[in-house]
């Protein structure tokens, strides 16, 4: 597959690239919430029309879909995510984000693509076109998906539930990348466990409220939800073996409007990570157990709430199809170039299209740090410091090599699959 993978690959030229750039900084400039991504969507489908693909929009809300049927063959499908996040971009870009939008709940935020979907959806373009352009190099059905609202776990069980399977089929393969702070030029991919699982929590504690002076006569709910924080440190320290691996972070505490004012109410956000089951299942359980037994110990007149925000599953790429993965990027780029991939405490709903579809899938990470400032802050033991990572509001990937890279990475992975054809 080496020279048909050169000879498609010819498509990403320079002058692509550099009009691939182009798009990529329109797509930053422009982030959407999720299930808000009508004008990144309308950009991949009209990417897609142009290159020949059979394009359907609105799945699972604002995904696109688009099939490329060329000959018998394997189906290999390409997967990218759309959304961005409600942060306030501090990068000093050029292009960065200025743009707000109203959020599910009806607040103002300010919108960036801290996570570097942009660059996915842009090196999907990118790979796409070239695979299409080089279709005489190759034989059966490419499917490139563009989906929506990975950021709340809804994205792609929301395609799915809206028929994508009956749109493509049983693939052979499902892939997709994600940038990471790494040295770009370098791609990353292993068997197995990648991402951890996820479970985001919102608990609602009830107190009774009353006059600041007069707490006596008031159940303090900014006193147990203090109590709950603190007490739920104690579910990984003491209840997960130390060789486990588990993270549990509140991130939100909410109550009251004024100062002498006790609330009536509290609220608490809980993030949990995990990568087996078991662990999975005493996160939780521990969680709800201290949560009711605080709102006891604190006198609570009712019973505290706990509603699920968002559950991703564990991420594990299929050892064998791994393992071609990993070949096809060491022929193409020199094991230099490609490393291993750790597993990571981040969270992924890409699992979830192959699971259902029954296909072997792999994710592998895609480098988007500047080479020298990732080197000297290894050097001086400061990455976290001089290398922003996902969700940093100074999240900036480079441009060049990363988006070359991500396109020539998307396309060396499908044709790993496809069948080679018989150039004219």
């Amino acid at each position: 597959m080496t020279a048909t993978t050169d000879a498609v690959l010819a498509g990403l030229d320079d002058a692509t690239c550099d009009e691939l750039a182009g798009l990529y900084r329109d797509l930053h400039r422009h982030p959407e919430l999720s299930f808000q991504e009508e004008r990144t969507a309308g950009v991949a489908a009209d990417r897609l029309r142009a290159a020949g693909f059979e394009v359907r929009t609105g799945v699972g809300g604002t995904g696109v879909v688009g099939v490329l049927r060329n000959g018998d063959g394997p189906a290999v499908v390409l997967r990218a995510d759309m959304d961005g996040l409600p942060v306030a971009e501090a990068t000093g870009l050029p292009y960065a984000s200025t743009a707000t939008t109203q959020d599910a709940e009806g607040r103002r935020v300010p919108l960036m693509h801290a996570c570097g979907h942009d660059v996915h959806v842009t090196c999907l373009a990118g790979a796409a076109a070239a695979l299409a352009a080089g279709r005489e190099r190759w034989r059966g059905t490419l499917v490139a998906v563009f989906q929506p609202a990975e950021e709340v776990a809804g994205g792609a069980r929301a395609m799915v539930d809206d028929g994508l399977l009956d749109l493509i089929g049983r693939p052979d393969v499902v892939l997709g990348q994600h940038v990471f702070p790494r040295p770009a030029g370098k791609v990353l991919v292993s068997p197995g466990e990648v991402m951890a699982a996820a479970d985001s929590l919102e608990i609602r504690l009830y107190g009774r409220g009353g006059h600041g002076s007069q707490p006596e006569h008031t159940v303090d709910p900014v006193v147990l939800a203090a109590a709950t924080v603190m007490r739920l440190q104690t579910v990984v320290s003491r209840e997960v073996s130390p060789f486990e691996r588990a993270v549990l972070t509140v991130a939100q505490i909410h109550a009251g409007h004024k100062e002498n004012v006790i609330a009536d109410e509290a609220s608490i956000t809980v993030n949990l990570r995990s990568f087996s089951p078991e662990v999975r299942r005493r996160l939780l359980d521990g969680v709800e157990r201290v949560v009711r037994a605080e709102a006891a110990a604190s006198g609570a007149p009712r019973p505290p709430e706990l509603r699920t925000l968002n559950s991703f599953p564990l991420t594990v790429n299929d050892p064998g199809a791994a393992a071609v993965v990993r070949q096809a990027f060491t022929a193409r780029f020199g094991a230099e170039r490609v490393t291993d991939l750790a597993p990571l405490m981040g969270s992924e709903d890409f699992g979830v299209i192959g699971a259902e579809a029954g296909a072997p899938s792999v994710f592998w990470g895609l480098g988007c740090a500047d080479p020298e400032t990732y080197e000297r802050a290894v050097r001086e033991d400061r990455l976290a410091e001089d290398v922003p990572g996902n969700h940093s509001p100074a999240f900036a990937p480079v441009i060049s090599p990363t988006l070359r890279m991500g396109a020539e990475a998307l396309v060396t992975a499908a044709l790993a699959w496809l069948t080679p054809g018989d150039p004219a």
